[in-house]
């Protein structure tokens, strides 16, 4: 003997798939609005690269003609990066600072 009788479990079943149903469109929606929330974040931040990257003119031989921090404030660049990229390249990891690195 079923510990329901069918007749009864009938409704338990129904009510179980409703809410089964509701997890999934809520599921659906929340993962939606996530979606848009970061097409609209990539939108916005290829168009600061093209603006970005529309103000920087560079001059037929390659060389950049837009105003740096150097030449705007008189002085040299401290938070420049040599052209290679990497501020210590070429130098071993373990002299960076003058002292081997355990």
């Amino acid at each position: 003997m079923p510990a329901l009788p069918l007749d009864e479990a009938g409704k338990y079943v129904a009510g179980a798939y409703v809410v089964f149903f509701t997890l999934i469109v809520l599921y659906v929606a929340i993962i939606s609005a996530k979606i848009a929330r970061i097409d609209r974040e990539l939108t916005e931040l290829v168009e600061i690269a093209e603006r970005d990257e529309g103000a920087s003119t560079t001059e037929p031989g390659g060389a950049d003609t837009s105003a740096s921090p150097a030449s705007e404030s008189g002085g040299a660049d401290v938070n420049a990066t040599p052209p290679h990229g990497d501020p210590v390249a070429g130098v071993d990891p373990e002299e960076r600072d003058g002292e081997p690195v355990a």
